[in-house]
């Protein structure tokens, strides 16, 4: 072959490229958390995917704290490490600090919480996506989904069918995961100054929302804030109080070992409080704030005010912690969580002149607050897809939530799902019962929300259930069956259920002899005992640790931290997981009791008005599910019942 024809091949086949048409199977709208895991999880389970991003810069960006877990947030990721997402795995490889939190509490409410470095965090994520096979990541912006609209059994429904981009691509496609955070016709506010923007001065997204409306889709309009970020060599660390981390670290993927943070010199956190000053400067321009001036229509978080809101709210309180923590290990930002606000420039500034240690700060990046569009999530099912539009999911912040770890737990869903639709194969639904990602999803598409929701464990009923330590127990075999967890890792999760469960067994039938016993609970400073115990009695007495043991247990296997926690507290709290197990067995059986969607609530009679009007809004799949329903009272579930039991 000569030159000239070499030549000639190459063009013919860049032309070809050129003409390949537009599409994939599944398009994935936003590269911010919830988008990282839904397009992970399509791809790794064999659908080709495109993950659409307004800037490759913003991928996996942390816009406010770049901190991963904390109060129930730390049991989300958990549960996305275990069903096979990526969230934990990045955490653990860009860890600058981890501590647990609550340990002053019951194993229920224990949560790890890493500080992470934000821009280490964002390039893993962004060359995960890069390098992840049936995945490509494509800098352009959704503008508008298409929809073709099919008749199934006499009725119409509508479908995806293609994303059509700004730069008016038309990418077909069989499903699309809207999740696109707080980017949806965003608007900055700082004081009276208000322009259309979204987080850290990217460029907001115009138009997707006029098209999700034509759908008929339901949208609403939220609130968030983000303090100020100040430089570090402006601030006395003197004057600041100091939060270390943990000596031991216990990482969020299961796949690795705490020996990954042997050597790892953790970046210290601070903290610091407002004062009458402070508190002075706010309430005296109150008015200037966009939060009080009018400005801002949208529903703010409860759980995560604003600092002027906090001092209106909590006028009692002398002063409010703050935590003052890096951003990462090649930059001087330091985030001050709990002062985000919308006031001007000018009082930001005094303000923070007014914190200890802060009397010289340079403000780097001022705070604001961000209005922006998301979806009513009632228009969803447990699959986080759209009734209305077969193979339009909604995820993250679109859905109403707030928090990086609830938005990657309901990307992780609605990518499992759209993929499970696609091959023809059953939903993953979890139950309540199943994880706090199984209490997220319901709490959204059952109850809704009117305020950005963040998960706490006060939302679930299972508490001591849905502990850190068995996140791999409830949720690997469920990874494991949709494809996201390896044959190999499915093996060594297995290997450890089994050694836990050996090791639970032995010391439920392990006596020890009475000077054994008691030379524990002197040291414990309980009581002797006079007959003999086995060492799981030992184990049940509140103040007695698994590490108490070792000293009279010489025939004690070899244990990671991780499955010497799991041991320890399923002995401690064996008979209050045993009422809880058994709660979760008496609403199964309503869970069990299935509802059509098909379903008109207005012709069974004996349904009061209220619960009918809410069944038909929500569409409940299970008696269990409608019973939750706010407006559904008891008695409307009996007549349920008795109506499923005519039929």
């Amino acid at each position: 072959m000569n030159e000239n024809e070499t030549i000639e091949n190459s063009i013919n086949q860049q032309n070809k490229q050129a003409l390949r048409p537009l599409s994939c199977r599944v398009a994935v709208i936003g590269a911010g958390h919830a988008g990282i895991e839904a397009a992970l999880a399509s791809a790794r389970m064999g659908l080709d995917t495109v993950l659409f991003t307004m800037s490759l810069e913003s991928v996996g960006n942390m816009p406010c704290n770049p901190c991963i877990g904390g109060t129930a947030k730390g049991h989300l990721v958990f549960e996305i490490d275990a069903l096979g997402g990526e969230m934990g795995r990045a955490a653990d490889i860009c860890t600058m600090q981890s501590r647990t939190l609550n340990l002053g509490k019951g194993a229920a409410v224990h949560s790890k919480r890493v500080q992470a470095d934000r821009k280490k965090y964002q390039a893993y994520m962004k060359h995960v996506l890069e390098t992840t096979p049936n995945l490509r990541l494509v800098q352009s912006e959704i503008v508008a989904v298409e929809t073709e609209t099919v008749s199934e059994n006499g009725a119409e429904r509508q479908y995806v069918r293609a994303v059509k981009t700004k730069l008016n691509e038309r990418w077909s496609c069989d499903a699309a995961i809207v999740a696109t955070g707080t980017y949806l016709e965003s608007s900055i506010f700082v004081g009276d100054v208000v322009y259309g923007a979204g987080p850290d001065g990217f460029l907001p997204s115009s138009g997707l929302s006029a098209s999700l409306a034509s759908l008929g889709l339901k949208l609403v309009r939220f609130k968030t804030g983000t303090p100020a970020r100040v430089n570090k060599r402006s601030i006395d660390f003197t004057e600041l109080e100091e939060q270390p981390g943990e000596e031991t670290i216990i990482p969020f993927c299961a796949d690795h070992s705490p020996a990954m943070f042997d050597g790892l010199q953790q970046s210290p956190c601070h903290i610091v409080y407002t004062n009458d000053e402070t508190h002075r400067i706010i309430k005296e321009n109150i008015k200037r704030s966009a939060m009080y001036s009018g400005h801002i229509r949208g529903t703010g978080p409860r759980y995560c005010p604003s600092i002027e809101d906090k001092i209106v709210r909590f006028a009692d309180k002398e002063r409010h912690q703050l935590f003052v923590e890096p951003l990462g290990e090649n930059t001087e930002e330091m985030y001050i969580q709990g002062f985000s606000t919308s006031l001007p420039t000018d009082v930001q500034l005094e303000m923070y002149a007014t914190l200890k240690g802060f009397q010289n700060c340079e403000i780097m990046r001022y705070a604001y607050a961000i209005e922006y569009d998301c979806a009513d999530p009632t228009q969803m099912d447990a699959t986080l897809g759209f009734k209305a539009v077969g193979g339009l999911y909604g995820a993250g912040q679109f859905n109403g939530t707030s928090g990086y770890e609830e938005a990657a737990a309901q990307g992780l869903i609605a990518g499992i799902n759209a993929a499970l639709w696609l091959k023809g194969e059953e939903p993953l639904i979890l139950q309540r019962s199943d994880g706090y990602i199984g209490t997220l999803v319901d709490d959204l598409v059952t109850k809704g929300t009117n305020e950005p929701y963040r998960m706490m464990t006060s939302r679930s009923e299972y508490r001591l259930l849905l502990r850190q330590d068995n996140a791999d127990l409830r949720l690997t075999p469920m990874g494991h069956r949709v494809g996201l967890v390896t044959t190999e890792r499915y093996d060594r999760f297995l290997a450890k259920k089994a050694r836990q469960e050996a090791e639970i067994e032995r010391l439920e039938h392990a006596h020890v002899s009475l000077a054994d016993a008691n030379s524990v609970l002197e040291k414990a400073g309980e009581k002797p005992v006079v007959s003999g115990v086995t060492l799981a009695d030992l184990l049940r007495r509140p103040p007695v640790s698994y590490a108490d043991l070792s000293a009279i247990d010489p025939e004690r296997p070899a244990l990671s931290p991780q499955e010497k926690l799991t041991v320890e507290v399923s002995v401690k709290y064996e008979g209050y997981i045993k009422k809880e197990l058994a709660e979760v067995a008496r609403h199964k059986k309503l869970e069990d009791k299935q509802l059509s969607p098909d379903i008109d609530y207005n012709t069974i009679a004996g349904l009061r008005l209220e619960a009918a009007q809410k069944l038909n809004k929500v569409k409940p799949l299970s008696v269990g599910q409608a019973a939750r329903i706010s407006g559904v009272s008891p008695a409307d579930v009996s007549v349920l019942l008795i109506w499923l039991g005519l039929k």
